[in-house]
């Protein structure tokens, strides 16, 4: 090899920089000449574009002008590397330094003349090109890409979607969607294309190479005739079949097959792999091509010369037979295939190791097979290999890693200003390894083959390895076998690094180690603290000392934190190295309520509960501790396997033995030490442990209790007993509550514990929906079902329960095995055995007594000894209340005494009187006492008197003594509390005893009721004593508990009651609705509300007189069904109605089966028993129900909004029968009497909508009439001015107009309604069809009079001319509109008519539903014609004159006007100040012949015309716009110069509306023929027929003009004359049916009329079926579809096709159900209509309906179905997009495999701009950029790509886009329309730099045309 020039060495090394991957230098940014290469196109190479050179071409250049351009192009890319040199100076070394460039950078084809170059082809960064084809292996496989090493040492990527055609990737993907590794593996061999070149957003400098693996581009030019056997070819696997495999080779023009038995063996091939086969024979009748895949035959196949092959025809990997034509300094050149030549670099030669001579081995004309490695079809290069693991078509091998260091590595040979070739020593064979010049040494080497002999040995580190090649890259710098980190494999967690800030960002900052590997240090862990501004805390280079955090693929990760940096604990970077007891430091992620999260090195996470924390109980977590603070933590556990690590806070755990260590379930003492909101913190006298919880539900078994005891709690109180629940980390969970405290020994802690049929007691920790949780000891816990909850079935679980209530538990089964517990709370099982829940009660309250009083003197307690119960006091009355007597003493001012009207026991109370009574009970709480003055507690008091006080002792002793517990007594309600009675006993000397009304599971339940007086059974269950606090306490025992005994159950048998007796019976319970009783021996009954009463007497509240215990006598009126009574006693029905009392009535006659004798009107009564949403259920009597509608209930909106409230159960409602069912026993009822004919009813309920007769309207809705006020309901807003629809009975439905919305006219009547709101509405009309269906016509308006408004008009007759008045806009068209003037009158207004001024959008200016006030033009009442308009009056008659004046038109004059229309005859042109038109024939425009007269004018366009002719009897004016005519006046006259000229002809920038009403004249004898047609039918006639005539006289009348000097023949004349008048019929009839279509009929007999005269108007049918809906008849709007499918005629398809698309609609509505009425109707339509639209029509219906999972499904069908279908395929892609789905790709795959081919350009284009709109915009671009690359000259493509970008609105890519659009190489034509395009966006940017710029490029590229 020839030395280079000395001074180009640095040159070479930067330039050689690219053959070795990335330098080591230690923080030495090195410059890239990639950097300023120009971004090339992206597009492929199209075939086109190549020259075609039959024998492998040769350049059009020279070699000199070679030269000058490389020259010119590197110049470029050493612009920033090196100065510019003068050209004059140099020359010589320049020329040596651009040769050198040329032949290492630059490559050259098979064409060249002249002198060879020095080097041979290499592929680097700098002349890789899109196009390119290269052979590679596959170095890494990922699930979204591949890695792909290719030649010379470059790395490229392929996409996932560039793995495989697209038509084919669909069928390969899996479920998940990951089929890159199953396909694919590290070390296969790949043909590939290259796509793109794009900067590295990573690495400034560097750039990506994107790749395809497409076999449609790598064979593309390949057919089947140029295929021969012997030939290698690369194919997908298409499928497996069972004897073969069949192939796909990219092109649809023919297919292959492997057979099995060719396949070789031990090789599992999948679908969608990528495999080499050899043609084995070729079927070109069927096209297939048989393929065999031996590995050792595809080796050795060697491809055949063929005449006139192409470039194309050449795949990287092809073997070929070449021939040594000659060497290089870095290679040799080689000839092959006859045409070409290609060349083999000095890393390709056979021998893997060459030395210094090897040029010896390579001798002109000597024979050697080489495969290709790469093509470059630009510039026809061809690079070979002769490598002899790629000859043999296999990978080599990479028996060395990245970091490995060699220590006796030999040097093969020494390239002087290049580098070295070693030898490395590795296992199992030696590797050839280069060292570039940069990585010999840490300093310059001057004279490397000095240095560095041949044969001598060195140590050398690996940098990395190029795979194609098998050579490694290494380094000889002492730098690089310094320091810890020298790659990712290096680094480990928990080293510690120095490195250096090389980028600062929100995020965190990137910093670079020495050996140049990169790390992120996260925002948080830059430093100990919360940084705000990163930038200010690490500036860019400086060098810091981290600590690696972690290290996952390649990404690692550090901290700054001091605390890690300087912590020498041992460090957690897996779950296995935590061990417990370890200490390490670890940094908070996430502080939650019941702990933080800890996070350590390599991403392991632990967790340290609240206990472990080291806080004290009840502090904030939060406040403690922050988000990324280092913590020291130690490892209590771990468990590996599952990922957990529980950690804690306390380093030293506090010992404690066991003989001090308190067990759950242990009662301990404790003192408050501070009080939260939610707890009672406690100081635990207990070794180890200090502090306790004690929540607020804890504090008492009374839920009352708790918060009262919590509110009185002072730091320092000492509870004596608390209950160790639980312990969390250093502290007690405890309990205050004496049903725990009690029971401490029977609760369970674990479930050996637990036995079935147990009570034991629990408290209540989680309530769910399905049941309530119940906790013991630890976390014991037991789960009630709802059934097992309560005895009442329907009570909610919530409501009756509350957390942390105490309750009692019955155990129903313990399921050791999933460790379960079932439980029961029902109180029937688990009620009371003892007194403690009420003696709880009352030893809380003493305490709460006394802590309410510790901060005064405690002597204040002592009041209440003076206070004994059962002792005599004396008070004066203070006060006399409603509700009992108050008390005061004289000895303690602060207590007072309380006396119930019952305990007054009639004693007349006089104020300030003194009394003596009786203590019944003492509050300390309150300071209340309660008092009797009943004689027998006095005169007790007064026997005891008459003893000693020693024997006043004894003998209150000894009327307790005679008690004994669990005795049964009778006892009498003295004294009614909040949660429980005083009871006297009057067996036992009237002794006071007290008794709970709840229990413990009983709470929150409603309780039962007790009366003063009242007799109740009870049982003794504790004597007074000071555990009792002095008081006897009593159980009640209830009436459904008590036990029957055998003598009561025969006495019972032997009491006989008949129907009729009378009884006397006492109340056991009131109802709101009936009376419980008990009479005889266990016989119960009840007295329904109804009985109670006369029906004359309607009493509010009829048992309120009534107490429980009451005695009444009744009368037996029937027996009860055992099942109304679940069985449980049977029941007699009893009546207590006075008439029933007395005479001797035979009730059995009388009463028994009463029959059903009600009739329509009759007045009847009944008390509420239910209320639903919209229906109130009565009971009139025992057996008779009514109901009474919502609507029905009142007329004002505000009772009907608060109906429930107003309508309680109980409550008595009078009201009229409207109808009655006999068989259910129901009525229907209304509150309002109406006039009703004389007939009953017998029983059967009035049917509203009954079909088959006519009955009159007042039996269909007899409470209803004309005039009423009644309630409504809106039940829909109508669209437009259709008004509203409102309920006013279950199935009844009237409409509001528009105009009887408000009082007044206002602007926006709907305002202020909306759905579901309440209204009150006047009935103005009831009407009915034949049909039997009703409709009610009503009003909203208050002042039901009329409106305010002076314009207001019901009637025809009250219009006259010239009267003001108000309407609303209806419906607006082209030619004018028509305004609602009330109820039943419509107006029209012209366009003419609509404003003194231009109108030029009606349908803007005046919108449906819009206020407008006008004057009456003219009024017809028979066809019910009004006229109105909107101008006023003055420049009305200004039109009027300036219409008529023909006079001030001359012939020759010169005008300018307006173009009002343009027509393919003619331009109907305004002149300008004058409301006339003219018409200009078109033979009359231009001197010229003009072809499409509606490209040339547009409406709105200013022009100058000449007045040809003026015909003042027809008001007609013809112009002429020929230049000839403005010449000839300007020259003759003088007063239209060019500037004029110019003016007149230049385009208006306004956009005028098309226009049909050419003359404003309105008494024209055209428009009053018209009109006098309008008795034909009562509708409005179409606005249209106001011109159609004009028109063709116009044209008539112009061809006249032209032709004037022509002969007419007679007979054509008549003919066209009968022609037009037919053509005027046919017109006016159609405008009649449009005039109807304006005005839909509000009855069916209009309807009918209508549709006899249109069967085939599907639009009339429609609205015929929605007339049936308003009024909620759907069986008649079913029948009127289906009259209308028999009816419309069969040719008229689309009419059909309406209809079936309202049915669906209908069927989806109101089917039952609605999916399967739709599909039959669905079904149907398939037989009559063109399938397709059918099926389009049904997805339409489910998308407007958001029926997005029956839309999926029809889509999958249509697909099928439809599969060549363009629109099908479009609607499924923007369903799936729509519903932001993920699977748009293969149904776009599928749709491309459908579809023919001609339709793919209009489906990728639409599917890319669904993409824009509602998916993904990337996604969209790469459509568009795909079909560019395919179709670059197609500007349509390109104005739609620009359109959805500028719509998007990203500014650098659209002009990005628009540069490349303006850069192709188009017809002039196109790159107009793109350069206007260009302009008009950057105009509607206004940034005039850049307008200007788009202005000069326009410019250069025209003069370079012209040029």
């Amino acid at each position: 090899m020839a030395p280079p020039s000395k001074k180009s060495h640095p040159k070479k090394s930067k330039r050689d920089d690219k053959l070795r991957g990335a330098s080591k230098k230690p923080f030495k940014p090195r410059m890239r000449q990639n950097e300023a290469i120009p971004s090339e196109s992206l597009a492929l190479q199209m075939e086109d574009d190549v020259p075609d050179f039959p024998r492998g071409g040769g350049s059009l250049l020279s070699r000199q002008e070679h030269d000058e351009i490389r020259a010119e192009v590197d110049a470029e890319f050493e612009a920033g590397e090196r100065k510019t040199k003068k050209k004059n100076k140099n020359a010589k070394k320049t020329k040596k330094s651009y040769a050198l460039e040329d032949d290492m950078g630059s490559l050259f084809g098979d064409g060249i003349t002249g002198k060879l170059p020095r080097f041979a082809n290499k592929i680097t960064l700098k002349n890789i090109s899109p196009g390119m084809k290269l052979w590679g292996v596959v170095a890494e496989v990922n699930e979204k890409d591949l890695g792909i090493s290719l030649p010379g040492g470059l790395r490229g990527l392929v996409r996932a979607s560039e793995a495989f055609d697209p038509l084919f990737s669909n069928e390969i993907k899996d479920a998940e969607g990951i089929f890159l590794p199953r396909i694919f593996h590290i070390g296969q061999l790949v043909s590939c294309v290259v796509l793109q070149l794009d900067d590295d957003k990573k690495e400034k400098g560097k750039r990506r190479i994107w790749l395809s693996l497409r076999l449609s581009l790598l064979h593309k030019g390949f057919t089947l005739d140029a295929l021969q056997e012997g030939m290698v070819l690369t194919a997908y696997v298409k499928s497996i079949e069972d004897h073969g495999y069949i192939l796909h080779f990219g092109l649809p023009s023919f297919t292959g097959f492997l057979p099995k038995n060719s396949q070789a063996e031990n090789i599992e091939i999948n679908t969608g792999q990528i495999l080499q086969g050899v043609i084995r024979s070729i079927d070109k009748a069927h096209k297939v091509v048989y393929l065999s895949s031996d590995p050792d035959t595809i080796s050795k196949c060697v491809t055949k010369d063929l005449k006139g092959i192409s470039i194309d025809l050449l795949i990287p990997g092809m073997m070929v037979n070449a021939r040594v034509q000659s060497t290089f300094e870095n290679g040799v050149m080689l000839s092959f295939l006859t045409y070409f030549t290609g060349t083999v670099d000095i890393f390709h030669l056979q021998t893997i190791f060459p030395s210094s001579n090897w040029k010896d081995d390579y001798n002109q004309n000597k024979k050697v097979n080489a495969r290709i490695l790469f093509i470059d079809p630009s510039t026809r290069a061809v690079g070979l290999t002769l490598n002899p693991h790629l000859v043999n078509n296999k990978a080599p091998p990479c028996p060395v890693k990245t970091g490995d260091i060699y220590d006796h590595s030999k040097v093969i040979r020494v390239d002087r200003g290049l580098g070295l070739l070693l030898e490395v020593p590795s296992t199992p064979a030696s590797t050839p390894t280069y060292v570039t010049l940069f990585d010999v040494a840490d300093e310059e080497v001057r004279k490397m083959d000095k240095k560095y002999k041949e044969g001598s040995h060195v140590r050398v580190r690996i940098l990395g390895f190029r795979n194609l090649e098998g050579l490694a890259m290494g380094t000889l710098k002492a730098s690089a076998f310094e320091g810890s980190v020298f790659t990712h494999s290096d680094v480990k967690p928990g080293m510690v690094v120095k490195a250096k800030v090389i980028a600062v960002d929100s995020f965190g900052a990137i910093v670079q180690f020495p050996s140049g590997v990169k790390a992120l240090c996260p925002l948080r862990h830059m430093s100990e603290f919360d940084i705000v501004k990163p930038r200010k805390k690490f500036k860019v280079g400086a060098e810091l000392i981290f600590r690696v955090l972690g290290c996952k693929s390649k990404r690692i990760t550090v901290t700054h934190k001091k605390t890690l940096l300087k912590s020498k604990l041992g460090i957690i970077s897996s779950y296995t190295d935590a061990t417990e007891g370890l200490i390490t430091h670890g940094w908070i992620t996430k502080i939650e309520k019941h702990g933080c999260f800890i996070r350590f090195y390599n991403g392991v996470q632990g967790f340290a509960p609240s206990s472990e924390l080291g806080l004290e109980p009840g502090c904030n977590t939060s406040l403690m501790y922050h988000v990324g603070q280092v913590v020291k933590c130690r490892v209590k556990g771990s468990v590996p396997a599952s990922r957990r690590i529980n950690l804690s806070f306390i380093m030293k755990p506090t010992r404690i033995s066991e003989d001090d260590m308190v067990k759950l379930g242990s009662v301990v003492r404790g003192v408050v030490d501070r009080v939260t909101p939610h707890a009672i913190i406690v100081n635990v006298s207990a070794k180890g442990y200090l502090k306790g919880t004690i929540s607020t539900e804890h504090l008492a078994d009374h839920q009352g209790h708790a918060a009262l005891m919590k509110s009185t709690l002072k730091p320092g109180y000492e509870f004596d007993q608390l209950l160790v629940l639980d312990v969390e980390g250093n502290n007690f969970i405890l309990s205050a509550k004496y049903s725990l405290i009690n029971s401490a020994q029977q609760l369970p802690l674990d479930l050996t514990q637990i036995h079935p049929n147990s009570v034991v007691h629990g408290y209540i920790c989680n309530i769910i929906e399905t049941g309530c949780f119940v906790r013991f000891l630890g976390r014991l816990t037991g789960f009630s079902p709802r059934n097992k909850v309560m005895d009442d079935q329907r009570a909610v679980p919530s409501e009756a329960f509350f957390i942390g209530q105490s309750v009692r538990s019955n155990i129903l089964d313990v399921n050791s095995e999933t460790g379960r517990i079932t439980l029961s709370l029902k109180q029937s099982c688990c009620s009371s055995t003892d007194a403690s829940f009420i003696q709880e009660y009352f030893l809380l309250e003493e305490k709460i007594a006394k802590l309410q009083l510790s901060d005064s003197e405690h002597s204040e307690l002592k009041w209440a000894e003076g206070f004994n119960i059962g002792t005599v006091i004396e008070g004066n009355i203070h006060d006399a209340k409603d509700f009992g007597v108050v008390i005061s003493f004289e000895k303690y001012n602060d207590v007072f005494g309380f006396i119930t009207h019952y305990q007054l026991n009639g004693t007349t109370a006089e104020r300030g009187s003194t009394v003596q009574a009786v203590v019944l009970d003492v509050a300390k709480t309150e300071r209340l006492v309660d008092l009797s003055l009943k004689p027998e507690f006095l005169d007790r008091h007064k026997e005891d008197s008459s003893n000693s006080q020693a024997g006043k002792k004894k003998r209150r002793r000894e009327a307790y003594k005679e008690l004994q517990p669990h005795q049964t007594v009778n006892a009498i309600v003295e004294i009614v509390k909040e949660n429980y009675l005083v009871l006297s006993l009057p067996e036992y000397n009237y002794a006071i005893g007290y008794a709970s009304v709840s229990d413990y599971n009983t709470q929150k339940f409603a309780q039962k009721q007790f009366l003063h007086g009242q007799s109740v059974i009870a049982s003794v269950m504790a004597l007074p004593s000071p555990s009792t606090v002095g008081r006897l306490l009593l159980v009640l025992k209830s009436v459904s508990e008590a036990t029957e005994t055998s003598s009561s159950k025969r006495a019972k048998k032997k009491s006989s009651y008949n129907v009729g007796s009378l009884v006397q019976a006492e109340i056991t319970e009131i109802k709101p609705l009936e009376l419980r009783l008990k009479f005889g021996i266990g016989f119960h009954g009840r007295v329904h509300i109804t009985e109670q009463v006369c029906d004359e007497n309607v009493i509010e509240n009829p048992f309120s007189n009534f107490r429980i215990g009451q005695t009444v006598s009744a009368r037996i009126v029937a027996k009860a069904n055992k099942s109304e009574n679940n069985g449980k006693n049977h029941q007699w029905e009893l009546s207590i109605k006075p008439e029933m009392l007395t005479g001797s009535i035979e009730v059995e006659n009388k009463l028994v089966d009463a029959e059903f004798r009600i009739s329509t009107g009759q007045r009847v009564t009944g008390y509420v028993y239910k209320v639903e949403n919209e229906w109130i259920w009565l009971t009139i009597s025992r057996h008779i129900k009514a109901q009474l509608f919502l609507l029905d209930t009142s007329c004002e909106p505000n009772e009907l909004q608060e109906f429930q409230k107003r309508f309680g159960v109980g409550k008595a409602v009078s009201g009229y029968v409207l109808s009655a069912n006999k068989e259910k026993k129901l009525l229907r009822m209304v509150l309002h009497q109406f006039s009703v004919s004389n007939e009953t009813l017998d029983g059967k309920v009035l049917n509203i909508d009954n079909q088959h007769c006519n009955p009159p309207i007042e039996n269909l809705i007899p409470h209803i009439h004309e005039g009423d006020t009644l309630g409504g309901r809106i039940s829909k807003i109508l669209p437009g001015v259709g008004g509203l629809l409102v309920q006013i009975g279950p199935h009844l439905y009237g409409k509001v107009h528009f105009t009887e919305l408000k009082d007044s006219w206002v602007s926006d009547p709907l305002s202020g309604y909306h759905e579901g709101q309440f209204v009150k509405c006047k009935v103005l009309e009831i009407g009915h069809s034949e049909k039997g269906t009703v409709h009610v016509d009503l009003s909203l308006r208050s002042s039901l009079n009329g409106m305010h408004s002076p314009s207001s008009v019901e009637k025809i007759d009250n219009l006259h001319p010239d009267m003001l008045v108000q309407g609303y806009v209806k419906n607006v068209t082209s030619k004018g509109c028509f305004i609602l003037l009330s109820r039943k009158l419509d107006a029209r207004i012209l366009l003419a008519n609509l404003s003194d001024g231009y109108v030029e959008k009606p349908e803007r200016e005046f919108p449906i539903g819009k206020l407008v006030s006008g004057r009456v033009l003219s009024v017809e009442p028979l066809s019910r014609r009004v006229e109105v308009t909107l101008k006023t009056s003055s420049a009305t008659s200004v039109q009027k004159s300036e219409v008529n004046d023909f006079s001030s038109i001359l012939v020759g004059d010169i005008i300018s006007g307006t173009i009002k229309r343009v027509e393919s005859y003619g331009l109907f042109i305004t002149i300008d100040d004058t409301n006339m038109v003219g018409l200009c024939h078109i033979s009359e425009l231009s001197d010229d012949h003009i072809s499409n007269i509606e490209t040339k004018y547009k409406a709105g366009e200013r022009v100058a015309a000449k007045i040809l002719k003026v015909d003042e009897e027809r008001h007609r004016i013809s112009l002429g716009m020929k230049n000839s005519y403005i010449k000839e006046t300007t020259q003759k006259n003088g007063f239209v110069d060019d500037t004029q000229l110019s003016t007149f002809l230049e385009n208006d920038s306004r956009e005028i509306q098309n226009l049909d009403v050419e003359y404003e004249d309105e008494e024209y004898p055209v428009l009053s023929q018209v009109e006098s047609r309008a008795s034909i039918l009562p509708l409005e006639v179409d606005l249209d027929d106001v011109n159609h005539s004009n028109l063709d006289d116009a044209v008539g009348q112009n061809h006249i003009y032209t032709n004037e000097t022509n002969t007419i023949d007679e007979k054509s004349k008549r003919r066209a004359k009968k022609k037009a008048k037919e053509e005027k019929e046919q017109e006016i009839r159609a405008a009649e049916e449009r005039l109807m279509l304006n005005d839909v009929p509000r009855t069916a007999d209009e309807f009918e009329k209508l549709v006899r005269g249109s069967p085939n108007s599907s639009f009339l049918w429609i609205k015929y079926m929605a007339l049936m809906l308003s009024l909620a008849d759907i069986e008649k709007a079913r029948s009127i579809a289906e009259r209308a499918l028999r009816t419309i005629n069969i040719r008229e398809e689309s009419e059909k096709l309406n209809i079936w698309m309202a049915y669906f609609n209908l069927e989806n509505e109101y089917g039952n159900p609605p999916e399967e009425a739709v599909v039959k109707v669905f079904q149907r339509a398939l037989q009559y209509c063109d399938p397709k639209k059918v099926h389009l029509a049904l997805l339409g219906m489910y998308e407007r309906t958001e029926q997005h999972k029956l839309a999926d499904e029809l889509l999958e069908k249509m697909t099928k179905k439809f599969k060549h279908s363009c629109k099908v395929w479009l609607r499924r892609v923007q369903n799936v997009l729509k519903q932001h789905q993920d699977g748009v790709q293969p149904v776009i795959n599928r749709a491309l495999l459908c579809l023919p081919r001609h339709k793919h350009i209009k489906f990728i284009s639409q599917t890319a701009i669904l993409e824009f709109k509602s998916g993904v915009p990337d996604r969209g671009r790469s459509m568009f950029e795909g079909m560019l690359r395919e179709y670059p000259k197609r500007t349509d493509l390109w104005s739609v790509y620009l359109d959805q970008e500028i719509r998007l609105g990203d500014i650098d890519i659209i002009r990005a886009l628009f540069e490349r659009a303006i850069n192709l190489s188009l017809e002039p034509r196109k790159m107009k329309f793109l350069f206007k395009k260009y302009l008009e966006y950057e105009k509607s940017q206004g940034d005039e730099e850049r307008i200007e710029s788009v202005k000069r490029k326009a410019m250069e590229y025209a003069n370079s045309t012209l040029a």
